[in-house]
C-alpha cells in the first residue's frame, strides 16, 4: 500500500469513527431523530462584508455570535464566482460543468436549466426529509426546469432569478400539484419574505427532519434596504442590507431556540460567489466573475449545531459548496447512489474535529474553464482578465503560483522559487482541463449571443 492509499484509509477510519460520535453526539445511545438541515445561501456577500475575520465596515453581531457557537471555515470557497454555476454546484454535489450550466448564469431569454436527471441535496434526503427552498432559485425557469418543486422541494417560494432582472414577480409551489401562485415583489421586503416563509415552514414541520435553503437574493445589487435600516453608516445601503441578513440569522437562531429544535438543527451560512460592484472581499484579489483569484471564490462560511459542532472554533481546512451535499446525507444516514459522479467530499471530520481537508486539492472554473488548483497551502493560476481580455499566464510564459499562508492577498507569485510546486499543481490543472474539455458547450447558449453582441456594439 502506497502512502496516498495509506492516508486515504485512516482517512476513511477517522470519518466513520467521526461520524458514529456525531450521530451518538446528536442523538445520544438511541437515535432519536435525524437532523435538520437550513442553508443559508447570500447573494454575492464577500468575504469581508461581515465580521468573522476582523472588523469591517459592517457590524455583523448575530452571525459573529453563530460563530462563537459554531466552526467557521477560513478557507471555504464558493464553487463557481458567479450566480448559477455555483448554485447548481451546491444543490449537486458536483461541479457545474457536469450539469450543464457551467457557463455563465442563466438570463430572463434562456432555455438552460439543471436537469431533471441531477440528483439535488433535496432529491437525496427523500423520503426521510420534508424540504422547502425560499428565495433565489436561479437554476432555470424554462417550463422543462420549473418550478423548484420538479427538484425535491415540497415547497418553493422565491424568485426564478436575480433580482435586477426584469420582468420579476414571486412564484409559490408545492409538490403534488401543477399551480403556480405569482404575486407581484416588493422589493423593501423581498428578504423578509423569503425568511417568513421559511420560518413557517420550519415551524410547520419542526416535529419531523426538515431541509431549508434560504436563498436571499442579497446583498445582490441593487441594494433594496428594508425600512428602519441605517444607509448613512460608511457601508451605505449595502451596510444596511448586509445588516438586515444579520437580523434575518438572529431571528432564525431565536426561532429554533422557542420551537425547542436548536440541537437538532444544523445552519450553514454562506454566500454563493464573492461581491460584485461593491462589498468587501476582505483584502482578498479580484471579485466576482474575476478569473481565479480568491476574492471571486472565497466567501464566509459558519456551521452551527449546539452540543454536536464544536463552539468558537475556526478550521484552515480548505472546502467548497460541492462538499455541502456529501456532507449533509452523511449526518443523516443517506446513502448516495453509487452511478452519480460527486466531486464533493463529507466534511463531518472536519467540521465535529478540525480535520485536515478531505481534498487533496480544489478546482476552480472560469465559466467552463478550470483556471486555478488550491490545495491547503498553495495556489496555481492559470488566467486573469486585462482590460475585457482573458490572459492567459502560460502562454505569456508567466507561472502564477501564490503561498495562501504567507500572502492570501496573491500579491506575488513565489513561483521562481518553488518550481517543483508549480510543476505540480500545473500538471493538476493541465488534467482537470483535459477531463472536462469534453464536457464543455460546443456553442454560445443563445442568450449570450444576444448579449455579447451587445456588448460588442457598446465598445464600439
Amino acid at each position: 500500500m502506497d502512502r496516498r492509499q495509506l492516508l486515504g484509509s485512516a482517512g476513511a477510519g477517522l470519518a466513520a469513527i467521526l461520524a458514529a460520535g456525531f450521530a451518538r453526539a446528536a442523538f445520544g445511545d438511541v437515535r432519536r431523530r435525524k437532523p435538520n438541515f437550513i442553508v443559508i445561501l447570500c447573494d454575492d456577500l464577500g468575504f469581508g462584508d461581515v465580521s468573522l475575520h476582523g472588523e469591517g465596515a459592517i457590524a455583523t453581531p448575530a452571525l459573529a455570535r453563530m460563530a462563537r457557537e459554531g466552526v467557521t471555515l477560513s478557507d471555504y470557497y464558493a464553487p463557481a464566482n458567479l450566480c448559477t454555476p455555483s448554485r447548481a454546484a451546491l444543490l449537486t454535489g458536483r461541479y457545474a460543468i457536469r450539469t450543464g450550466l457551467g457557463y455563465e448564469v442563466i438570463m430572463q431569454a434562456d432555455d438552460r436549466g439543471l436537469p431533471l436527471s441531477e440528483l439535488t441535496l433535496a432529491k437525496a434526503l427523500k423520503p426521510d426529509y420534508v424540504t422547502g427552498l425560499f428565495g433565489k432559485w436561479h437554476l432555470g425557469h424554462a417550463p422543462q426546469y420549473w418550478p423548484p418543486t420538479k427538484h425535491g422541494f415540497d415547497t418553493f417560494f422565491g424568485i426564478p432569478y436575480s433580482h435586477d432582472m426584469a420582468p420579476l414577480s414571486l412564484f409559490e409551489a408545492h409538490a403534488g400539484s401543477d399551480d403556480v401562485v405569482k404575486s407581484p415583489v416588493d422589493f423593501a421586503t423581498l428578504q423578509n419574505d423569503f425568511y417568513e416563509h421559511a420560518e413557517r415552514f420550519i415551524e410547520a414541520h419542526h416535529d419531523r427532519p426538515f431541509f431549508v435553503e434560504l436563498a436571499l437574493s442579497a446583498p445582490h445589487l441593487p441594494e433594496h434596504p428594508a425600512p428602519g435600516y441605517d444607509i448613512h453608516g460608511p457601508a451605505g445601503a449595502y451596510g444596511a442590507v448586509v445588516a438586515q441578513i444579520d437580523a434575518i440569522v438572529g431571528r432564525l437562531m431565536a426561532r429554533l431556540k422557542a420551537l425547542g429544535i436548536d440541537q437538532d438543527t444544523l445552519v450553514i451560512f454562506t454566500s454563493d460567489n464573492g461581491p460584485w460592484f461593491e462589498g468587501s472581499s476582505g483584502g482578498l484579489r479580484e471579485r466576482k466573475g474575476g478569473g481565479g483569484y480568491d476574492g471571486g471564490f472565497r466567501v464566509p462560511f459558519i456551521a452551527r449545531q449546539p452540543g454536536v459542532l464544536p463552539a468558537g472554533k475556526t478550521v484552515p481546512s480548505i472546502a467548497m459548496g460541492i462538499d455541502i451535499l456529501p456532507t449533509l446525507c452523511a449526518m443523516s444516514g443517506t446513502v448516495l447512489p453509487a452511478d452519480v459522479t460527486i466531486d464533493g467530499r463529507d466534511l463531518t471530520p472536519v467540521l465535529t474535529a478540525g480535520a485536515p481537508s478531505p481534498h487533496e486539492a480544489l478546482i476552480l472554473f472560469d465559466n467552463e474553464t478550470p483556471v486555478a488548483i488550491r490545495t491547503q497551502r498553495w495556489k496555481y493560476v492559470a488566467n486573469a482578465y486585462y482590460r475585457s481580455i482573458r490572459m492567459p499566464y502560460d502562454m505569456l510564459g508567466y507561472s502564477e503560483l501564490y503561498d495562501l499562508v504567507a500572502d492570501p492577498s496573491e500579491s506575488y507569485s513565489v513561483a521562481a522559487a518553488h518550481p517543483e510546486v508549480a510543476a505540480s499543481l500545473k500538471a493538476l490543472l493541465d488534467k482537470a482541463r483535459s477531463e472536462f474539455a469534453p464536457l464543455k458547450h460546443k456553442d454560445i447558449p443563445p442568450a449570450f449571443k444576444a448579449l455579447h453582441s451587445l456588448t460588442e456594439h457598446m465598445q464600439d
